[in-house]
């Protein structure tokens, strides 16, 4: 079983938390992307794993975004603090 959420799961993230999360290299929002269990900076072109429920905001475990995955719709993005 993948602790990822690559077994089939969806990985699960308090949404409170990633209301106050941003991309560690650009600062800008993220944006949840629910199908593959990452936090997305499309600024940054790169989608952050969660592992556990645990955002894994290192730059170097980060996935880099193909051109499909920057030309596609982009996830919702997360509210900010109201």
């Amino acid at each position: 079983m993948a602790a990822d959420g690559r077994d089939g799961k969806k990985a699960n993230v308090d949404p409170k938390l990633l209301e106050l999360l941003a991309c560690p290299l650009t600062k800008g929002p993220l944006a949840w992307d629910p199908e593959r269990g990452e936090l997305v900076s499309r600024v940054a072109k790169l989608a952050y794993p969660v592992r556990d429920g645990i955002p894994i905001m290192l730059p170097s475990e980060a996935r880099t975004l193909s051109v499909e995955d920057v030309l596609a719709p982009p996830p919702p993005r997360l509210s900010g603090p109201a």
